[in-house]
């Protein structure tokens, strides 16, 4: 860590499994509201907005799981992040204190962290864009945190109404955030160019009736 902290109150779990870097690349060529329609909707983040220019969003779930207004774990978790990791962080939902901010995103670059979902508040939006970071999050404050503690990294959090473990893949884009399990991304993979298909030759039939009723002036 950069940071002088007691970390003896923080779980950590190690060598969990990330997805294949293919099946990852795959499911970003896709919106993430086809994505989300192949999961029923039912993975789709709620109630977290983009809070930098960026939008797209794409990795495995590096998770944490934090006590309200704490960030002490998300600096640990950064010690274990692979290039390419997305940081999902369970805030519980406050929005008091800003759990990451500019120097936390220097951390990120830094590790090849490419951006966060924050089930809670973060601050310093401007430099984390021109970072180049995209970051999702419940609220902006310029509340800064505290670095006591307790957390876990590494296990299944709650964020935004969905489950995230660590190693399912994150969509995100101007829509949002969709999560895609990981024991379910062949399953999507396997659905999602069925569905962009479907739309495909809607949008054409509605494109046809459009120039059929301007060619006729009704």
């Amino acid at each position: 860590m950069f940071i002088s902290a007691v970390t003896d109150n923080l779980s950590v779990t190690a060598g969990w499994e990330r997805t294949a870097p293919d099946d990852i690349r795959r499911l970003g060529e896709v919106p993430t509201a086809n994505v989300g329609d192949a999961l029923a909707r039912m993975t789709v983040i709620d109630g977290i907005r983009l809070v930098t220019e960026r939008c797209e969003l794409l990795g495995n779930a590096l998770t944490v799981d934090v006590r309200a207004g704490d960030n002490l774990a998300i600096h640990r978790a950064l010690d274990d992040a692979h290039p390419g990791d997305v940081l999902v962080v369970n805030g519980h939902g406050d929005t008091t204190r800003a759990l990451i901010g500019d120097l936390i995103g220097e951390i990120m670059i830094s590790a090849g962290v490419t951006g966060a979902v924050i089930d809670g508040a973060v601050r310093d939006v401007r430099a984390l864009s021109e970072l180049g970071l995209t970051v999702y999050a419940r609220a902006v404050t310029p509340a800064g945190p505290f670095k006591d503690g307790p957390g876990s990294i590494g296990v299944p959090v709650a964020v935004g109404g969905v489950v995230v473990a660590p190693g399912d893949v994150i969509v995100g884009d101007a829509d949002g955030v969709v999560v895609v399990p990981r024991r379910r991304v062949e399953e999507v993979l396997g659905s999602v160019d069925g569905i962009v298909a479907k739309e495909e030759a809607l949008r054409q039939a509605v494109l046809a009736a459009r120039s059929g009723r301007a060619a006729t002036g009704r």
